[in-house]
This record gives C-alpha cells, sequence and structure tokens, in this order.
C-alpha cells in the first residue's frame, strides 16, 4: 500500500522531525518565519515549506500582521494524534512503574554506603 502524501493529513506530516520541532517550539507562541528559522537552525525555504505543510493539514494557522505572518500551533487539529498516542501510554507507564520496582529492589539489596 503506498503511503499518503505528507499534505494529507496530521500523522504524515508530525511522522518528519523537523516539522515535530517547529510544532514544539510555536507550542508556546505565536512566531515569525524569522524566529523559526533561527530556533530550528533551518534555512528560511526550508522552514517556509514546513509550514506549508502543517498548515495544510490545519496544524498551524497563519496571522498577518502587516508585512510579517504569525504561526502557532493549532492544538484541537492535534487532538487526534493525541488521543492515538495516549492508546500506547499504558504500556509506557507500566514499563516506567517496572523500572522504578527494580531500582527500590536493588536499593533494598544494596544500600548506598556513606
Amino acid at each position: 500500500m503506498a503511503r499518503a502524501a505528507t499534505t494529507s493529513d496530521a500523522f504524515n506530516a508530525v511522522a518528519e522531525p523537523r516539522r515535530r520541532e517547529i510544532l514544539t517550539y510555536l507550542a508556546g507562541n505565536e512566531r515569525q518565519v524569522g524566529e523559526i528559522v533561527i530556533a530550528i537552525g533551518l534555512d528560511q525555504p526550508s522552514v517556509s515549506k514546513h509550514l506549508g505543510v502543517l498548515r495544510n493539514v490545519g496544524l498551524v494557522h497563519v496571522r498577518r500582521n502587516g508585512r510579517h505572518r504569525l504561526y502557532r500551533t493549532n492544538a484541537e487539529a492535534i487532538r487526534p494524534v493525541h488521543e492515538w498516542t495516549q492508546t500506547f501510554e499504558r504500556y509506557w507507564r507500566h514499563q516506567l512503574i517496572r523500572v522504578k520496582e527494580r531500582a527500590e529492589a536493588e536499593m533494598k539489596r544494596n544500600p548506598p554506603t556513606e
């Protein structure tokens, strides 16, 4: 089965690591392209291309402010990705509990000497 184009849905769009970086950076505040370029360390055309993909699938909104375009994350559009990943949260939680239990058991067997 052929893979869907990166512009088709949120899942394909966030599969690219640089787009996830951009989304993370935009999660805090609305930003101009130039700020994203500096923060992410990509050239402006690459950032613009990634923003275009994110905008096409609805993961970011853009607002004009004079000559500037300001981008921000659309948290509602990210919801399906978040809900899907929650399906696997119980596995990670279980793993963390096991790590904690092993560490505590090791501490009981071999208490630190001071």
